[in-house]
């Protein structure tokens, strides 16, 4: 169908403002019209109605029996109530089979007495029918593949990327073997391995053998000027990366599992949390300004930030409320006033990135406040996904303070379009980046990997095996209460999300021209 293409969504899903002639009303009518009609079918609406429609034909094919016994499988819970996700009904049919984890000798019995994680698998699809598409970002598999998916990976690719790396994890027969090569930032690679360890628990047998150089590093590492012939370059696993300019393959990072250094739980209990808490704090009733918290000591791009704060001395106003957060102060205070779940009180959260990325970026976008997003060229695996105009509101760098003003300014008197910019962002946490999702793009990044490998991946030498009871048993702390708390419970009972193709030349050109034009649009608005 013409116009129908991840682009031409977007386009209809902007949220962005747009000027007009008469210079009274700056949303683009026809775009906010058009928003309830997407047409490509990884969208939300897209998955549930072509899941729909297949199993309104199969059931007029069975009978109409099998819609009175299996109609509860399409009742979804309500808007922002959490984890269920479209086409991801629970039948209680579904045999579950534990995940056994046993530390001997042992006081500590969180491991046999907590409840079902909601990053269990709760869905159930019927025979024959293809499970739903896996969202957009995982087409960005095939991009990070594409350096070798002509000539495939070999050995001494793999090991090239030795230097760079934090570890090696080598997977052979569904079972985790790590050879540490240097020290990683608190536990990156403690709670990285965790969660490997858990998608093996999850999909047993369906892990394919692999062999991976990891860098936990922010820092770009293999960078594409330095291979005029991609193919040459070594693949290296890491969180994010700046893709016009760095070769890798992307990895949720660490803090989907926990954060213990700083008191940040696992995502997906985190995530319960955020949506009470908005619950209990409706939009309209937040602060009407744009709100950050952070360490700025980390980057130039932090510091000058803070020239935005409220300054009422100098009588400016750039509708901004900064807050340095001192790491070392909030530990020895107990973390009480460093809450994630609680620092969406004000109407615009403002993302900002530290070295390279943030992990803060998903914990700022779950707020159903819009994201203020300041332009970074480092992307991580799911921040791909996002629609500028749609999913968050972006600041150009050069001059952020009046792009923030501007931003609050016209979303306080455009409240409608302010909070569905909010909603889009936060829904898309929800419904887009829940643990589901996050172990299924694991599995996804894993087997097409595992397919370009031009040998057997073997168990190296000075590698040691990790396991549930080897990694978790001898924390003791936050540490454990982490990991009991983002371990999964139960093998999963489904097939994971169908993986969606490789981006057309023509949708990238698509795409490329609209995110310019949302930028190009702000410019022309925002004063100088």
């Amino acid at each position: 169908m013409k116009g129908c293409s991840p682009a031409a969504d977007e386009e209809r899903a902007s949220m962005v403002p747009l000027p007009s002639p008469a210079g009274d009303e700056i949303v683009d009518k026809d775009l906010a019209a058009m928003h309830t009609k997407p047409c490509w079918t990884t969208t939300a609406r897209g998955r549930v109605g072509v899941a729909m429609a297949i199993f309104v034909l199969l059931a007029l094919l069975l009978g109409t029996k099998w819609i009175q016994l299996d109609a509860a499988y399409y009742t979804f819970s309500p808007a922002g109530t959490g984890f269920s996700q479209h086409g991801r009904g629970h039948s209680s049919t579904a045999p579950l089979i534990p995940i056994p984890l046993s530390c001997s000798n042992d006081t500590d019995t969180s491991s046999s007495t907590t409840a079902p994680s909601s990053s269990s698998s709760k869905r159930r699809y019927y025979p024959g029918v293809r499970p739903p598409w896996c969202p957009d970002y995982f087409r960005h598999i095939h991009t990070d593949m594409e350096p070798w998916r002509a000539t495939g990976i070999t050995r001494d690719a793999v090991e090239r990327a030795q230097p760079h790396a934090q570890f090696r994890l080598v997977v052979v027969g569904g079972r985790a073997y790590v050879e540490k090569y240097r020290e990683s930032f608190q536990t990156r690679d403690v709670f990285t391995q965790w969660g490997i360890l858990q998608l093996l628990a999850r999909y047993p047998g369906r892990v394919p053998d692999v062999d991976i150089m990891f860098s936990t590093l922010d820092s770009p590492r293999v960078l594409a000027a330095d291979y005029p012939s991609p193919s040459a370059a070594p693949p290296l696993f890491r969180y994010c990366k700046e893709e016009s300019r760095e070769l890798a393959v992307l990895f949720p990072d660490w803090s989907f599992w926990g954060w213990p250094e700083v008191n940040v739980r696992p995502w997906a209990p985190l995530m319960e949390e955020l949506v009470r808490e908005n619950a209990r704090l409706p939009w309209p009733e937040r602060e009407p300004y744009a709100f950050w918290k952070g360490n700025r000591d980390v980057s130039e791009v932090r510091q000058d930030l803070f020239r935005c704060n409220n300054d009422s001395a100098a009588g400016k106003e750039w509708n901004a409320r900064l807050f340095k957060q001192d790491w070392d102060a909030a530990g020895r205070n107990g973390f009480r006033d460093s809450d994630v779940a609680k620092q969406c009180r004000h109407r615009y959260k403002i993302y900002v990135q530290g070295h390279t990325w943030s992990v803060s970026e998903k914990y700022i976008l779950a707020c159903d406040s819009p994201m203020l997003a300041i332009d970074t060229p480092f992307r991580d695996f799911f921040s791909r996904g996002l629609v500028a105009g749609k999913h968050y509101w972006p600041i150009d760098p050069a001059n952020k303070c009046r792009a923030v003003k501007f931003a609050v300014d016209w979303g306080n008197a455009h409240p409608a379009q302010a909070r569905r910019m909010g909603g889009e962002g936060s829904g898309f946490t929800r419904e887009e980046m829940g643990m589901d999702y996050v172990y299924e793009y694991m599995l996804s990044v894993l087997t097409r990997y595992s397919a370009l490998l031009r040998y057997k991946p073997a168990v190296p030498e000075k590698a040691v095996e990790v396991s549930l009871e080897s990694m978790a048993c001898p924390r003791r702390g936050r540490e454990r209460e982490f990991m009991m708390e983002s371990r999964e419970k139960y093998v999963a009972v489904d097939e994971p999300c169908t993986m969606p193709p490789p981006f057309t030349v023509d949708e990238v050109r698509e795409m490329a021209v609209r995110d310019e034009q949302v930028r190009s649009k702000l410019l022309q608005m925002v004063p100088h």
